[in-house]
């Protein structure tokens, strides 16, 4: 019988006698393989954008936390929404917190701090609505930007926190009852289309926070706005609904109002409203890998209609574009953009984003 010594002498004279293992080959190319990563934010550009993305991660935490305050257990449960629903809540609150913490220690001692927020819902149905709508332009916007960093090592680490933020937009979609995850593809928006969205809620700001420097869009509405559907449904949380009848369906009218430039907005209406769009002519429906266009009609003023495309993703057989919560502008001109090149939209955008929850 062999002792543990032995065999340690046996394996070791193994290892004496093998040729000296070769090191896989390594294909050429790579950016930051060879450097010490720094993960200080340096740049203006990533500083904005980081900073944008911080001031998501905060209002979410707040968020997380001011849904559980403010509506008793039994509306909770009336929803179907369990104790174990109500701590996965409160876990994803822990999330942003680590977020924000990461997002700071990028940015440094002029990182922002948290702000008061103004929410609009008042039921535990449209809270957690609003959580899946907050939750995905706060992934969307994050993806506009992210392969434009500079700094790639801080982009890898805003990725990693990223990713969880999508996974909770999944679960608000399962406590709503809504299909998780209709989608190929999750889509990116750019830096003001993202803050557009966010600056609405909220209302005030320590004054040391660093300016959010991207442009606000007029705000835009849809009319007929498929979301008062969503909340209607008679679901119940679950992993998954296979539900018959969609929110929306392709060809439909869609009516859209918006706003004049020049309003104040965001935190203590120390933002104004821009654009340097000319006259509006189209819908763009931003969802995917795709921007669609549709033409605007009976336009008056502020207001005109269109429909929701029939476009797939590749064609037959795939999804269809206009699915999940994405986002409508109306914008003057209908220029070919992807989604790596997205910010060529901003100049064209007359009012926007709203966003659309289908399918």
């Amino acid at each position: 019988m062999f002792s543990f010594a032995a065999v340690g002498v046996l394996l070791s004279a193994t290892v004496a006698l093998s040729a000296p293992a070769t090191p896989p080959p390594t294909p050429q190319g790579g950016v930051g393989l060879e450097q010490a990563p720094s993960y200080h934010i340096t740049s203006d550009f990533d500083f904005a954008s980081v900073n944008l993305a911080l001031n998501q991660e905060y209002i979410e935490l707040d968020l997380f936390h001011h849904i559980l305050a403010e509506f008793p257990v039994e509306q909770f449960e009336a929803e179907g929404l369990t104790a174990e629903d109500r701590f996965l809540i409160e876990y994803m609150a822990d999330q942003e917190a680590g977020h924000a913490i990461l997002l700071s220690n990028m940015l440094g001692a002029n990182a922002a701090k948290q702000c008061n927020y103004s929410y609009p819902f008042d039921s535990v149905r449209s809270s957690i609505d609003f959580c899946q709508k907050l939750t995905r332009f706060g992934e969307s916007g994050v993806y506009g930007f992210l392969e434009h960093l500079e700094n790639r090592a801080s982009a890898e680490m805003l990725l990693q926190s990223i990713t969880t933020e999508a996974r909770q937009q999944m679960v608000f979609r399962q406590f709503e009852g809504l299909f998780p995850m209709p989608v190929f593809f999750e889509t990116g928006i750019t830096q003001s289309m993202a803050w557009t969205l966010l600056s609405q809620y909220i209302t005030h700001c320590p004054e040391e926070n660093p300016r959010i420097q991207w442009q606000n869009f007029p705000g835009l509405s849809v009319a007929n706005d498929p979301t008062q559907a969503a909340l209607q449904l008679e679901v119940t949380p679950a992993i998954t609904h296979n539900l018959s009848t969609p929110l929306t369906t392709p060809g439909q009218q869609v009516d859209l109002t918006w706003e004049d430039p020049g309003k104040s907005v965001g935190p203590d209406g120390l933002y104004t409203t821009t654009t340097t769009a000319g006259a509006a002519k189209y819908a763009a429906w931003i969802s995917q890998l795709n921007i669609t266009y549709t033409p605007l009609s009976n336009i008056t003023e502020n207001f005109a209609s269109t429909y929701q495309p029939f476009a797939q993703v590749f064609g037959p057989g795939t999804a269809p574009v206009v699915n999940d919560t994405m986002f409508i502008l109306v914008t003057d001109d209908n220029p070919y953009v992807t989604p790596a090149n997205l910010s060529l939209l901003n100049p064209h955008v007359v009012a926007g984003p709203a966003l659309y929850q289908s399918g």
